[in-house]
């Protein structure tokens, strides 16, 4: 035990002075070299860790960023098969709908874009810059930039349940790369205006970095992530794919794990053993559901389908008074006279499909209050309840300018 603590401390060092070489401009083939030397053999998860230890000790994740095409050379061709399903034999890259085979097949896609089409165009732009070889890159790239899903999913599905499991230094790497060849493929597509050669060169880069980027998903996110997730977190990561959408295909198929029980979506609703409520997008305890709902800046109030008042939040700026006495009060009893029949035929017509939400907006000294109303529908359409949505907008109206969290 004691030769493989030493062994990973030993890496370790060696990890962090390849690092500090890179960022001192050392050649990067003879930065790889020493890399293979020491790292071949080891799985990715190893490094993955090391690089963890890194972080926490203060490197700047830019740094690490630096040697992430050293590392994913030396694993080109040096993944095992060792994902395959124990029933049918298949790896989640054989399984059609599995968001891993989802991913590969966005991958393929992307290359067959870059060397079928882009790479050709390019070269014909850069012998003969027309307006006709200009609008075909021009295509290409708004087709490339259908890239972000493909990142957005990575970042937004895949990375949280990564991150659950401490693997968080490689998330943040990647993502830092993605920003990159965001930015990269907006700055080439705005550079065809101007200068061929420039624009050919920020071309050539960006694809560059997202073949890249290619071959260490392919490589080292995915095998790792196989070796992490559970396949009701593939599966949870499947079924919310269609919100972010696809990089220039689709999934091949639908997929569910074999071994588990997925089609009972009543369960998926219930309280769990620790006292928390899973919801369609995450679970919360009830305490931070309850801190959550508080903090929301405007008034909820929520009546059942027979008009019974339920629940509203206790904001710290509340706009009507409300007691904890309209509980079980029919909604009716809660208005005054003059309004009450509104407020009645407005139920009813949520009640019968006619209208989903209405909105009023009064005026109350300083504050300017708009009121909505919505029809709640569970999963098939049938109503099961309103809510009132009270907000002062009079701060919101007088914003002006900008504020930003990054600066440009």
């Amino acid at each position: 035990m004691s030769e493989i603590i030493n062994n990973r401390e030993y890496r370790q060092k060696v990890l962090k002075e390849l690092i500090k070489q890179l960022h001192e401009g050392k050649d990067p083939e003879e930065v790889k070299r020493k890399f293979q030397e020491v790292f071949e053999g080891v799985a990715a998860k190893e490094i993955s860790d090391l690089e963890q230890s890194l972080i926490a000790e203060g490197m700047p994740v830019e740094e690490i960023q630096s040697l992430c095409d050293v590392h994913a050379s030396v694993f080109k061709g040096s993944i095992e098969e060792i994902h395959k399903d124990e029933f049918t034999g298949e790896t989640p890259e054989d399984t059609p709908g599995h968001p891993i085979h989802t991913f590969k097949l966005e991958n393929r896609e992307l290359e067959k874009l870059i060397n079928d089409s882009i790479l050709r165009n390019l070269e014909a732009y850069k012998g003969n810059a027309t307006a006709d070889s200009k609008n075909k890159l021009l295509a290409d790239l708004n087709a490339l930039l259908d890239i972000d899903k493909h990142y957005s999913r990575k970042e937004n599905l895949l990375f949280p349940y990564l991150e659950k499991y401490g693997v968080t230094a490689p998330p943040k790497v990647m993502w830092g790369v993605d920003d990159e060849i965001r930015a990269d493929l907006k700055a080439a597509k705005a550079k065809l205006q101007g200068d061929a050669a420039d624009s050919a060169a920020a071309i050539q880069e960006a694809v560059h970095k997202i073949n890249e980027m290619i071959f260490k998903e392919d490589n080292i996110l995915f095998p790792m992530a196989l070796d992490t997730l559970t396949e009701d977190e593939w599966f949870n990561i499947a079924e919310e794919s269609d919100e972010i959408g696809f990089c220039l295909t689709q999934p091949a198929g639908y997929w569910k794990p074999l071994r588990a029980n997925v089609g009972d979506k009543s369960k998926e609703q219930s309280l769990q053993p620790n006292g928390s409520i899973r919801f369609d997008t995450g679970i919360l305890s009830v305490k931070e559901i309850n801190g959550l709902l508080n903090t929301i800046p405007i008034d909820i109030t929520f009546i059942d389908k027979d008009n019974v008042v339920k629940y509203f939040t206790l904001g710290k700026e509340r706009i009507f008074a409300r007691t904890k006495a309209i509980i079980g009060r029919n909604v009716s009893n809660c208005h005054p006279p003059a309004s009450v029949h509104i407020v009645e035929e407005m139920v009813e017509d949520f009640k019968a499909g006619r209208k989903d939400h209405e909105d009023f907006w009064i005026k109350m000294g300083q504050m300017y209050v708009y009121i909505r109303y919505f029809a709640v529908r569970d999963e098939t359409g049938e109503y099961i309840g309103t809510m009132e949505v009270t907000q002062n907008i009079a701060p919101i109206q007088a914003i002006e300018g900008e504020k930003r969290l990054v600066t440009e």
